[in-house]
């Protein structure tokens, strides 16, 4: 007889799992649990976040309707309270681990020059509301999380990402991100740190950010702009020599300033330690920012980080690393076919099928019928 396995059950097998029993064990997860595994939770949230589901008590129920198939994923139906207690109190690190696990293996296949990785950096806030969100707490009324990010332009995938409380800067999180050298790093003005481009350029690293309004460029060279491309002015100078009062400014060397008119008639400052790359190659880079706000977009459309399951700290941590496990599984299996082209369209197709028998690069077609029984009898209307 010709078995197909769910849609979910296709996804799951692009999960490391020899792997991700290491880490179990490592971080010693499954240590006098009793009911509930750490797979098995892992199972469940992803089932949570391909499914759409907004509550624990959703995820329950759909898994329970579906405990015959639970068995072939390796996993058993779970109860709400022991599932929220998994999220509080399960080490987060097992998750997040994972996640860059199967970054680092994606990225094995992916060949590419020296200094041709292109990484986008940003943040999202996340708001939180309820009993166990004081972790968080950014004014009397309010309470947020952040998700920092650093996005593979070229892979058009994240690579990195920490959870921070709202009120953290962009900056503080992001020196404690992992650099490539050779990179080229695109920001907006929210890394405002000579310090930390320093330490960028340093590492040989092209950094593409702008410049406020309030730093002056002294101003060494002025090179020819193309004005048709909308490039206004192309200079190379140097920064000011102090960041602030008391502190003197790393970043010493000759930079470049690039101003660009943009579609509303804004003009940027645009700013690089590259002085050699065409001018309109440098705006280019700055533009490819857009590739991670749109990420942000579609995972928040797309599944579940607006509305959490758990608002402490660990549960947080934990939905968020369990959503970029998610989005990349999406991402692997949609390489696997050719019929839809739309990421949003792939992720729709798998919500509706989920758990249907399907193959993943067959979604648009029906369902094989079981053949028919030549020696019975069948009725025609």
């Amino acid at each position: 007889m010709r078995h197909d396995n769910s849609v979910f059950h296709d996804l799951l097998k692009r999960i490391p799992w020899a792997v991700f029993q290491t880490l179990v064990e490592e971080h010693q997860a499954d240590k006098h649990v009793r009911r509930l595994s750490t797979k098995s939770q892992l199972i469940a949230l992803l089932y949570g976040q391909l499914a759409g589901a907004v509550s624990l008590r959703e995820i329950v129920g759909s898994l329970q309707s579906h405990s015959a198939r639970l068995y072939h994923l390796g996993a058993r139906p779970v109860l709400r309270s022991t599932l929220a207690d998994a999220n509080s109190l399960r080490p987060s690190t097992v998750f997040a681990e994972l996640f860059a696990q199967m970054v680092a293996r994606a990225g094995r296949g992916l060949k590419r020059a020296v200094g041709e990785a292109v990484y986008l950096i940003d943040g999202s806030s996340l708001p939180l509301s309820g009993a166990g969100s004081h972790w968080a707490r950014f004014s009397d009324q309010t309470c947020g999380a952040k998700m920092h990010v650093v996005y593979d332009a070229n892979a058009e995938r994240p690579i990195y990402a920490a959870v921070t409380p709202a009120n953290v800067n962009d900056i503080t999180a992001a020196k404690e991100m992992p650099v490539e050298a050779g990179a080229t790093y695109v920001f907006d003005l929210g890394y405002y740190d000579f310090g930390w481009w320093a330490k960028l350029d340093a590492a040989g690293c092209r950094i593409v950010t702008r410049l406020k309004s309030h730093t002056k460029l002294a101003v060494s060279a002025e090179q020819a702009a193309n004005e048709d491309a909308g490039i206004l002015f192309d200079r190379i100078g140097l920064l000011p020599q102090r960041q602030a009062k008391s502190r003197r400014n790393p970043m010493n060397r000759p930079v470049r300033e690039i101003g660009v008119r943009i579609e509303t008639g804004k003009v940027l400052r645009i700013f690089s330690n590259d002085l050699t790359a065409p001018a309109e190659e440098i705006a280019a880079l700055y533009k490819r920012r857009w590739a991670i706000e749109l990420f942000f977009r579609w995972v928040k459309q797309t599944l579940k980080i607006r509305h959490f399951l758990g608002n402490s700290e660990n549960a947080v941590r934990i939905q968020i690393a369990v959503a970029l496990i998610a989005y990349l599984l999406l991402q692997m299996a949609k390489a696997d076919q050719t019929i839809v082209t739309s990421p949003l369209a792939f992720a729709r197709l798998v919500r509706a099928n989920l758990m249907h028998r399907k193959r993943i690069d067959r979604l648009l077609k029906p369902s094989h019928s079981p053949p028919g029984n030549p020696g019975q009898m069948s009725l025609q209307w």
